[in-house]
């Protein structure tokens, strides 16, 4: 009913306009522009954008009203996501994001789709990729979701220009290798904390059961804490926790949130994210993905007992039962090359977003600005035609001469970005990562436990839907 009100006001008279004007005046004028601007929005623009793509040979589903292809994409996940996976099995593209696979597989490496009433150029190509994200020219951005992201995040990652140059400046130092190397007693400190807890909690069978997906949160919570504020984390519990209500809110509520004028109203829902996003005014993303690694790390340890082995002789050989120390941590080959194929596997974001807000060509094609760029990080990571038909399997020796030869195309890795926007905060979560699991492999041997799901899922990051339930035992 809506789109025909909007058609019947597209094929007006100017001779109509004019007369609504003398009949309504000025109110009239504002009305008329309003609904012309609305129209444009939801309607002509999205249809012009699509003709552009097309005309481009960019193949993918054509624009619905207003929603886009949002209701699929929820119908989707909603019917992979009730069906866990097998465990072991690595294949985890079309169980997270089944919209995607679909369209990658359909449409090929460059394929679109709407996001609502934008429209979505999805890029699973790395070479394509590392254009986007090097921004030579400067007329790409992060989406902006006016209201929306900021009650989500409003820190370095959704800077823009001179303001974000600003702020990585100022933070560069922070993250600095010397800065980190000192921050060390602290991540030590911490997971002595976290062993100290699980040791109390085994029991006179010399075994426990529990979910480590909240036990790491709580980690690395503590470590961020400690090295940002100084403080435990006790003391900044409560913004963690407020930070994962208003990512859990904002996508739960996504396809609401995008109808014009949606946000403004006072429903219980919008109250409740204007009074976390008082509460907090940035999301700490160092501190999501070290858990995310270290979680999905224990899970697949625990899912190749083969290699945690491995790993744990590798740990007990540097280090014995002592601390850890940075020179040590330097030398983990085998520890790093799990991270590493964790990372591939199971990388914290399974995509990166840009838009162009200038005409921009990426390739051979020419992109007009108001398009979104998904950069589809899972997909690369597990594309066969990159990594190999083992694509899908735990093959750590894959990254045994580093990065840049573990697979036919070196650029293909990017579980931390790439270009002048890779995360600022990528050698603190690995260094504390390795901190933490080396700690772990001295004091215990893991397995799944019986009640363990394997369904990952996004939550902003990719969560373990379930938990991560893992059956600890003293070594």
């Amino acid at each position: 009913m809506v789109l025909g009100v909007f058609c019947a006001a597209a094929g007006a008279s100017v001779a109509w306009r004019w007369s609504l004007l003398l009949a309504y005046g000025l109110p009239g004028l504002v009305v008329l522009w309003q609904l012309h601007r609305l129209l444009d929005r939801l309607w002509w623009r999205p249809r012009r954008l699509e003709r552009e793509l097309r005309a481009q040979g960019i193949r993918g589903t054509s624009y619905r009203f207003l929603a886009g292809d949002l209701t699929r994409k929820a119908r989707l996940n909603k019917e992979a996501w009730s069906r866990p996976l097998p465990l072991r099995c690595h294949d985890i593209a079309p169980h997270v994001a089944p919209f995607l696979s679909d369209s990658v597989r359909e449409h090929g490496k460059v394929s679109l789709s709407w996001f609502g009433p934008i429209p979505k150029v999805t890029i699973a190509d790395p070479d394509l990729a590392k254009h986007v994200l090097s921004n030579k020219f400067g007329h790409l951005e992060k989406p902006k979701f006016p209201a929306l992201w900021k009650l989500l995040a409003n820190g370095l990652s959704n800077h823009e220009g001179d303001k974000w140059v600003k702020h990585r400046r100022l933070l560069n130092p922070a993250f600095n290798l010397e800065k980190i190397k000192c921050m060390l007693p602290e991540f030590s400190a911490c997971c002595e904390e976290l062993i100290s807890r699980w040791m109390e909690s085994i029991g006179s069978n010399g075994s426990c059961e529990l979910d480590v997906w909240p036990e790491i949160q709580s980690l690395t919570g503590d470590v961020i804490s400690r090295t940002a504020f100084g403080s435990s984390y006790l003391e900044g519990r409560k913004i963690f926790q407020l930070q994962s209500e208003q990512a859990g809110r904002i996508m739960t509520n996504i396809r609401m949130i995008l109808i014009p004028g949606y946000l403004p109203l006072p429903t219980t829902n919008n109250r409740r994210m204007y009074q976390i996003n008082d509460e907090i005014e940035s999301i700490l993303r160092g501190m999501e993905t070290t858990s995310v690694l270290l979680t999905w790390t224990m899970i697949v340890l625990s899912m190749h007992p083969e290699w945690q082995d491995r790993a744990r002789q590798e740990v007990l050989g540097l280090f014995g039962k002592n601390k850890p120390e940075y020179e040590g941590l330097n030398r983990l080959k085998t520890v790093t090359m799990i991270l590493y194929e964790v990372l591939r596997l199971y990388p914290p974001s399974i995509h990166f977003s840009r838009k162009t807000y200038k005409e921009v060509q990426i390739g051979d094609t020419k992109y007009p600005a108001g398009v979104m760029i998904e950069l589809a990080v899972l997909f690369m990571h597990h594309d066969p035609d990159i990594w190999g038909t083992d694509v899908h399997e735990f093959k750590l020796e894959r990254f045994a001469e580093g990065i840049s030869k573990a697979s036919k195309n070196p650029g293909a890795f990017l579980p931390f970005g790439w270009g002048p926007r890779i995360c600022i905060g990528q050698n603190f979560a690995l260094l504390e990562a390795k901190m933490a699991i080396c700690m772990i492999l001295q004091r215990f041997e893991f397995m799944l436990a019986s009640s363990y799901t394997h369904a990952p899922h996004t939550v902003v990051t990719l969560h373990p839907m379930h938990g991560a339930q893992i059956k600890l035992g003293l070594i």
